[in-house]
């Protein structure tokens, strides 16, 4: 076991490195990683076939309750989570096929529309919708557009784009923390824990809500001055673009709006009727490939392949340090220092996951965390549910204070970037790292409140 032990720590630790420094494509280093855990961490230190097919976990998608969990909600599984890679997957291809028939910029333009173009109270609503959309969808595709439609805005109104960028990608974060669907891993706690969509709304989602109007005053206070329009700019209402001419395609457009609001209904009831999230990304990215029809094959090739390959090297990985024993030392070690106090520990998982997640991807981060609050809530008697919260906002919320910390980060600078606006990492942490540390204050003392 030790040999095995020291194999798959070794192995976890060369992860991290090339992961956070990027020499190499992410889903070939997680997926070169999860090879060397099935030949050295199974095959020579353990010598089990049986823990390397627990690993794959393939089994799992040929049983029934894969796909229907009954009243009872999903069953938690370790190694590979496959619920979660199959409902990104239906996830992607939905939303490629409501970008594709325009309904992102038209919902962008109807809004900037609605508050006659003013900066300011675009900057606000945009915030607002940043956090609304990234709660049903990924914040990734959020930022891709938002940003993308702030700048265009920006060159038309004559305004400073980089203050509501910066905005945008706080509150997508902030939104995405809400529920099981917003943030990729909301997704893979959800899945793993079996926990629904009606539990984090109404466990993270109370959380985000209130730190919402926090971070809309903060941003507001801060940016202000820096959305001035330039002086004696007269809008010319000419020029400024039609909300209609967005749509591509008005059938395409009607049946994706139609399917978009039936994922939101399966995905708040699923409890309740027993469908999985894995049966709902497939009924999903089924009916939007027969609605694309020819096009259909396009949208398949826009799925973002390598972010499911990084996923599931990853799970193996983190499989390995399962299977050997790693994580439960880890809880312990948590358990020991905060000496079985349920508040101690909150505000342990909570920092540690922020500070953790604002320098390295909270994705492998929350996939190891897991496992150690799975042990430490069995060893110390605590409510696994307080730890998983807690484990969603400092992770979600943490990867916010830098240009690095989230995709979504890495996405709207780049859009910003590229639109000649380069955002320093200087100009970021000014502006998000404060908010961060204000969410993360607030939602501590929230959770300390509500359950300890």
């Amino acid at each position: 076991m030790l040999l095995a032990q020291i194999f798959a720590v070794a192995i976890f630790v060369v992860m991290f490195v090339l992961v956070v420094t990027e020499k190499i494509e992410r889903q070939y280093t997680t997926l070169g990683c999860g090879l060397l855990t099935l030949v050295l961490v199974h095959g020579v230190g353990l010598r089990s076939l049986p823990a390397m097919f627990e690993t794959l976990n393939v089994r799992s998608i040929f049983t029934v309750s894969f796909w229907y969990a009954g009243a009872a909600g999903e069953e938690a599984s370790s190694g590979i989570n496959w619920s979660t890679i199959i409902f990104i997957a239906g996830m992607m291809i939905m939303v490629e096929g409501m970008a594709k028939a325009g309904f992102f910029r038209w919902l962008c333009m109807n809004l900037a529309k609605l508050v006659h173009y003013k900066p300011i109270p675009l900057f606000l609503a945009f915030m607002v919708m940043s956090a609304i959309l990234a709660m049903f969808i990924d914040s990734i595709t959020v930022i891709l557009f938002l940003a993308a439609v702030t700048v265009e805005l920006a060159h038309l109104l004559r305004f400073n784009p980089i203050p509501m960028i910066i905005s945008e990608i706080f509150c997508a974060n902030l939104g995405g923390s809400a529920t099981m669907c917003g943030d990729p891993p909301n997704i893979i706690l959800g899945t793993s824990l079996g926990y629904s969509f009606a539990d984090f709304l109404t466990n993270t989602g109370v959380l985000a809500g209130i730190a919402l109007i926090l971070v809309v005053i903060y941003f507001f206070l801060v940016y202000r001055k820096d959305l001035k329009q330039e002086e004696g700019f007269v809008l010319d209402p000419s020029t400024l673009p039609d909300p209609k001419e967005s749509i591509t395609n008005k059938k395409d457009f009607a049946f994706s709006c139609v399917i978009f609001g039936c994922a939101m209904i399966l995905l708040i009831t699923h409890a309740q009727t027993g469908l999985t999230v894995a049966f709902i990304g497939v009924l999903v990215s089924v009916l939007t490939l027969l609605v694309a029809g020819k096009d259909s094959w396009n949208l398949i090739k826009k799925i973002d392949y390598k972010t499911l390959l990084f996923f599931i090297g990853l799970f193996v990985v983190v499989g390995g340090l399962e299977q050997t024993g790693i994580l439960e030392i880890i809880a312990e070690f948590i358990g020991k220092v905060s000496g079985g106090n349920l508040m101690l520990m909150v505000g342990i998982i909570i920092w540690v996951s922020a500070i953790a997640s604002a320098f390295i991807d909270n994705i492998p981060f929350v996939a190891t965390m897991i496992p150690v609050i799975k042990s430490l809530a069995a060893m110390e008697g605590v409510d696994l549910e307080v730890l998983s919260w807690t484990l969603a906002m400092g992770t979600d919320i943490g990867g916010s204070a830098t240009p690095i910390g989230a995709s979504a980060n890495v996405v709207g600078t780049s859009v910003s970037a590229k639109s000649g606006h380069p955002i320093s990492w200087a100009t970021y942490c000014k502006g998000a790292a404060p908010a961060t540390f204000i969410v993360i204050l607030v939602s501590m003392i929230c959770i300390f409140v509500r359950y300890c």
